[in-house]
């Protein structure tokens, strides 16, 4: 099978797959792994595994911590140094030495199965100790949970699990072949790692703004890409070259890049390359499952399972109590990391290669890592839950977060809800303190929320996207709820809940751009705000005041347009630039059709040419010099230029309508 047969095999299974768990209502995730299963080398065996699908997959990886290195900066690291270095420390160290321990116990229970030295129990405790990257990351991504104190925590000693992978995969070979020059291959290990890291952090936050100024410069989407690319994989180059991981180097990139004014492109742009990657990255995880193996030695398969997490989950649990963490975070943060991680097959295979523990049960040992990769998605899915029950005070916590709430709302009435306290969130609060409008604020960032709280803000710890914190915060008495960030999931969540509290209730919306404008009026939103569109309006009333339009008409134009829905904006020419906007192929769109001498539809009525179907619309016909409003009943001439409106696929069918 060629490389390309691979590829098509690959993406085809996986769309398929995704398609059929979406449809179930499941994770995304598990259709990756799903797809793995089935077409691995040991069910179907369509794809085999090669060193070249796993790096491609690995890339997949690099990009996901990429993307998280951009939601931290170096000054944040640093205040979580305790956390990494600390809790991260403890976790990996006490988790080889309870597998140890419980490797050796199970040799002496079970002889004919756990036949094995404390060499191949220390690389066995050592491969446990990893926990899946890519799959809490992205689970975190989508519950909008990394900057939550468990999700702080997890990406802490995530962090550390990537540099202890190096000492361990320079240990485990050592201890194999009885290494006299131990100490000294170590020392050069963690010099060349220092030294990569030393000019990453602080050589490269020196250089990496003003050589992303110089490239912007060029004005060309294209360079600004290819750069980008550059630097993320350079980065990652430079760590592996040092005996540390490829995510590691991705993670560092993203941190210097966060510094920066490019955050938010660079973020837009990474986004389509981590996604198609971590899926087939996904899709080689399931790969590695014999389900053969899994039918024949269950048991073993789930004893192998259920130890390793639930040792895990219980020394994670009180590694974070110990560090001071309440029981409801420690609690999320063992859940979060129970399962196993990526670099843990890295470990086994080598360990496996080295002959170090027996091939049979080194399968057995795989198996279960892949079957708790696989429940991992569940488990975070319904974390709440488990925390509700395991913590019997986090209804407490939670009703105590929830009577803080209420405490301070409890006395007004007529206020605005503002879901977010960003900067949006922000300066709407000050200009209702400057009107006397009382309002209080719902956020999830606590650092944000202590330095506000402090400066006298009315905000409080809650998610806006929850029933019980939308009452506490006196739903049923607000004049508004306004929604400050751009997360039409989110908004959609809070709008049902505010039709089955208070239908009522005016709500205002914040979104990107108009792409589900129809879709959040739909759902119950009085307002949709698109911030191209405040944008545009606002950059065209400032120039028509410079160019001596009276204010009177320029506020007149504006209202007229936000009445109007932005319907006049809505829609534009694309070009080159506008690239990245077509993975939207919903967005609608401007063109521009030309009537040929020859066109059948000359002297047609615009209501005669059939249209409606393609759904476009025909906003404006030129003639000659003149611009023509575009009535049902105007007949068009030869050499009309028409101008169309709709999305991508809409209008592309209607411009083939016209051209014959």
């Amino acid at each position: 099978m060629t490389a390309l047969d691979t590829t098509l095999l690959l993406l085809s299974s996986a769309v398929l797959g995704v398609v059929a768990f979406r449809m179930l209502n499941l994770p995304p995730m598990l259709g990756y792994l799903g797809v793995g299963i089935l077409i691995g080398p040991h069910a179907l065996g369509w794809a085999q595994e090669s060193s070249a699908t796993h790096q491609l997959a690995e890339f997949g990886v690099v990009f996901l911590m990429f993307s998280i290195g951009l939601e931290f900066s170096l000054n944040k690291l640093i205040s979580m140094r305790r956390a990494v270095f600390g809790l991260g420390l403890a976790q990996v160290v006490m988790t080889i030495v309870l597998a140890m321990v419980g490797a050796l116990i199970a040799a002496m229970w079970l002889p004919h199965y756990f036949d094995m030295s404390w060499k191949a129990a220390f690389a066995l405790g050592g491969a446990l100790s990893m926990s899946s990257t890519a799959i809490v990351s992205k689970m975190l991504t989508e519950k909008l949970e990394l900057e939550s104190p468990h999700g702080r925590q997890i990406i802490s000693v995530l962090l550390f699990q990537d540099l202890a992978v190096v000492p361990l995969l320079i240990l485990v070979p050592a201890l194999a072949t009885d290494s006299e020059h131990l100490t000294v291959t170590l020392s050069l290990a963690g010099a060349k790692a220092s030294a990569v890291l030393f000019l990453l952090f602080f050589v490269g936050k020196r250089i990496v703004r003003s050589w992303f100024t110089i490239v912007v410069k060029r004005r060309s989407q294209e360079l600004f890409m290819l750069n980008l690319l550059l630097f993320t994989l350079g980065a990652a180059w430079l760590t592996e070259k040092a005996g540390l991981s490829l995510a590691l180097g991705a993670f560092v990139a993203g941190m210097l890049i966060s510094e920066t004014e490019y955050k938010h492109q660079v973020e837009e742009d990474i986004k389509s390359f981590r996604d198609v990657l971590l899926g087939l990255f996904f899709v080689t995880v399931g790969m590695l499952l014999n389900v053969s193996l899994v039918l024949e030695y269950g048991w073993l398969i789930l004893l192998l399972l259920a130890v390793p997490v639930l040792m895990k989950f219980g020394l994670i649990f009180a590694l974070a109590r110990l560090f001071k963490a309440p029981t409801s975070v420690a609690l999320r943060t063992g859940l979060g990391l129970a399962q196993a991680g990526e670099f843990g097959f890295v470990l086994l295979n080598q360990a496996g290669g080295l002959n170090l523990i027996d091939p049979l049960l080194l399968q057995l040992i795989l198996a279960s890592m892949v079957v708790s990769m696989l429940i991992s998605p569940f488990i975070l899915a319904k974390s709440d839950w488990i925390v509700k029950k395991l913590s019997a005070n986090e209804w407490m916590m939670q009703s105590l977060a929830l009577t803080q709430i209420a405490a301070r709302t409890m006395k007004t009435k007529k206020h605005v809800i503002i879901a977010g306290f960003g900067r949006s969130g922000q300066s709407l609060a000050r200009l209702l303190s400057d009107e006397k409008i009382d309002y209080h604020a719902l956020d999830l960032d606590p650092d944000r929320i202590s330095e506000a709280q402090i400066a006298g803000a009315n905000v409080s710890y809650g998610d806006a996207g929850r029933r019980e914190s939308l009452m506490a915060a006196g739903i049923n008495r607000a004049a508004a709820l306004v929604i400050t960030y751009t997360n039409t999931a989110s908004a959609l969540k809070i709008l049902h809940l505010v039709h089955e509290l208070n239908p009522s209730l005016p709500v205002v919306v914040r979104s990107h751009d108009d792409t589900d404008l129809e879709k959040l009026r739909a759902a119950g939103a009085t307002e949709v705000v698109p911030d191209l569109m405040e944008g545009s309006l606002m950059l065209a009333s400032h120039a028509l005041v410079l160019l001596g339009v009276p204010l009177r008409r320029v506020v007149h134009t504006v209202q007229v347009a936000r009445d109007a829905r932005y319907e006049s904006l809505r829609g534009f020419f694309h070009g080159a630039s506008d690239a990245a906007d077509d993975a939207e192929s919903m967005q609608l769109r401007l063109h521009t059709v030309v009537l040929k001498e020859r066109s059948k539809h000359i002297g047609k009525a615009i209501s005669e040419l059939g249209l409606v179907e393609t759904g476009v619309d025909i906003t404006a016909v030129r003639r000659g010099k003149q611009r023509l409003d575009p009535t049902p009943d105007l007949q068009l001439e030869a050499a009309d230029v028409i101008v169309l409106r709709g999305t991508a696929d809409g209008v592309t069918r209607a411009e083939q309508k016209l051209m014959k």
